[in-house]
């Protein structure tokens, strides 16, 4: 007999040889709802036998590590069917990850509308119930289970060596490489969804083999998967890229390359508006506006670091007459250069210099997505040289610009992070701990002294110094980062930074400041599209007013309108065309002015207009000077929400 611990303490005796699952069973019922156990502290599968006295817990399907084993099932089942289905395609390596899980397969692209029909076969497979068993294997005979997938034999090489075995799970015909543990039956895995399909590289690197990634959804109830279609469903309908293409916003087009986008007129006006109000403000905080190249030499980028830390991302170098050139990919070694263009004193610190520079990244055509992620970004860029004593006060300003801006924006729902170096893994970092040890300190020091509530991150700061993120839950329940405030305490060593102290002498002490409240245009103006569904507030909107006529009696009229409009600041479109006010009106709704005025024989008569909100709700008889008072008034506030009354 042995004796087994559970949760709550108790001790049970059993036969040795006993599975997991029996004892779980016997302990919580056959409806236990567990998927695998903890046994002694280490993931076992159910099929694991007891041989020895222990502690137990079951591993619960809806736990965060319960949904990572059935995820990962998941991902097993997909390979299943796709290797039915596709006997050249080569599984290469399939996680779970945050709501489901992908694998990726050496074959030919597929269709989205291939994966319908692979979904309906892992359903199949699932009602087969078949058992999914671990089976242990030495290096010989593991190596001729996979002879034929050179990626399998990459990984054993890389993860296992060559003088040991390993385990793989078998379910049916299908075997794969695998420490497990996974659900005992392929019955057990019922509420999944395929979702979409995309291009990958084995290791994630570009010069590799292209593989084709599926993504799918899995839940442990029907409830939970039914709530994160929704979710999806949601942010289909808000998707800033089927908005952008409605609205005329921006375009990409293949002959310009992936990742490049192009910005209309009305998405032009949007962003121009944004870096409108950005440099109201800077100024209002006392900075200073520079330009700079968007090219520069090999050296400048070794000087900051970039190029030994972010090579990868950079553009490949271009051999000109009087050297190598890069695209730059960060605006901040410029500004370094413009900050020792000449001595500075003391008395102009702190020293503020802004710019909305236009930078390139060399980022994988396969994670290109819209305007989220793109090669070509127009960054809400600024960098502040300071000392250490002014560092609090630049932090506070920056944080309260940021909240400011979002409360004009209508963002509520965001919270701050502390990214902090790994002090384990210091690779990618400046190599000064103690520095990194007393600015984290201080950070820490900052946001405590100014109430801000926030998380710490281990292992995100950036490369120079440590940051801190604004961090918004996408509409897919995602986090991002949006806004960034960065500490640099290498940029002076980097770039011989200096200042003339009270004393005369020339003093190195000086810290430096990144930040971009706005992120970059691109990724700022997605997530606005999302968070307003394209109705941006008047301010904003490229259209601020519609007028549309009822019939072509009132085009001279209407025509006055829109020059009193036009003259007065507010971005006016009209409507001649002889189509029906129904469907006027439709076509319009698209485009989502902020307001519509529509103009009939009445308003022409009187001289007034209609108005019509997004909503469809009018008010008749309002004379043309009040809708142009209100209207100016509401666009002067950078009002979040549309002001004037309707009734």
């Amino acid at each position: 007999m042995i004796k087994v611990k559970t949760g709550d303490d108790k001790v049970h005796a059993y036969e040795i040889g006993i599975t997991a699952e029996g004892v779980i069973s016997d302990i919580l019922g056959r409806k236990h709802g567990a998927v695998a156990v903890l046994i002694d502290g280490i993931e076992r599968d159910f099929s694991h036998v007891l041989k020895t006295d222990c502690s137990i817990e079951p591993i619960l399907g809806a736990s965060d590590a319960g949904l990572y084993i059935l995820r990962h099932s998941c991902a097993h089942l997909l390979a299943q069917a796709v290797t039915e289905m596709f006997p050249d395609a080569k599984p290469t390596i399939g996680p779970p990850i945050e709501h489901g899980f992908y694998y990726d397969f050496h074959m030919e692209p597929i269709s989205k509308d291939e994966l319908p029909k692979i979904e309906k076969r892992m359903k199949e497979l699932a009602k087969q119930n078949l058992k999914i068993e671990r089976e242990e294997h030495g290096n010989t005979k593991l190596r001729k289970m996979f002879s034929q997938n050179q990626f399998k034999a990459e990984i054993m090489d890389d993860k296992i060596g060559h003088d040991v075995g390993s385990s793989t799970y078998r379910q049916g015909n299908f075997v794969d490489l695998c420490r497990g543990p996974h659900v005992s039956s392929t019955s057990e895995l019922r509420w999944f969804k395929l979702t979409s399909t995309s291009q990958a590289y084995w290791r994630g690197d570009a010069k590799r083999e292209p593989l084709t990634r599926i993504y799918g959804l899995c839940y442990a109830t029907k409830e939970d998967l039914k709530k994160r279609k929704k979710q999806i469903e949601e942010a289909a309908f808000r998707d800033h890229k089927k908005i952008g293409k409605e609205m005329d916003l921006y375009m990409i087009n293949e002959l310009i390359g992936k990742g490049l986008p192009v910005w209309l007129p009305n998405g032009e006006l949007l962003k121009s508006e944004i870096e409108r109000f950005a440099v109201e403000t800077e100024k209002a905080y006392g900075y200073e506006r520079v330009t700079t190249p968007v090219l520069a030499k090999q050296e400048l980028f070794e000087t900051s670091g970039h190029l030994p830390h972010y090579a990868d991302s950079m553009y490949p170098p271009m051999e000109m007459d009087d050297g190598t050139y890069y695209l730059k990919a960060m605006n901040c070694p410029m500004h370094h250069l413009i900050y020792r263009n000449k001595k500075r004193s003391y008395r102009e610190l702190p020293l503020r210099i802004a710019e909305y520079g236009t930078v390139y990244r060399n980022e994988l055509s396969g994670t290109l997505t819209g305007l989220l992620r793109v090669r070509m970004l127009s960054m809400n860029d600024a960098h502040i040289y300071c000392t250490l004593d002014q560092v609090a006060q630049e932090f506070a300003d920056n944080i309260k610009m940021i909240r400011d801006y979002y409360a004009t924006f209508g963002f509520e729902d965001y919270k701050f992070r502390l990214s902090l170096w790994d002090s384990e893994n210091t690779d990618k970092y400046i190599g000064l701990p103690e520095n990194w040890e007393i600015t984290q300190n201080h950070l820490r020091q900052i946001l405590d002294d100014l109430e801000v509530p926030y998380e710490e991150g281990e292992g995100e700061a950036a490369f120079y110094g440590p940051k801190v993120d604004v961090q918004f839950t996408s509409l897919l329940g995602r986090e991002e980062s949006m806004s960034t405030i960065q500490l640099d305490f290498a940029a002076q060593e980097c770039f011989d930074l200096t200042f003339v102290d009270e004393t005369g002498g020339e003093n190195s002490n000086l810290f430096v400041i990144h930040r971009a409240p706005l992120s970059t245009h691109e990724r700022f103006i997605a997530f606005l599209t999302e968070h307003w569904t394209g109705n941006f507030p008047t301010w904003l909107s490229p259209i601020q007013t519609q007028v549309i006529t009822i019939s072509e009696k009132q085009n001279k009229y209407a025509s006055k309108v829109a020059e009193t409009l036009e003259k007065a600041g507010v971005r006016t479109r009209i409507d001649f065309s002889d189509n029906t006010i129904g469907k006027k009106i439709r076509m319009h709704r698209k485009m989502r002015p902020a307001y519509m005025l529509i103009i009939g024989e009445e308003e022409s008569k009187k001289k007034t207009v209609a108005i019509r909100s997004r909503a469809g709700e009018q008010r008749n008889d309002v004379t043309l000077n009040d809708f142009v008072k209100e209207i100016l008034e509401e666009i002067k506030n950078r009002s979040a929400e549309l002001n004037i009354v309707l009734s």
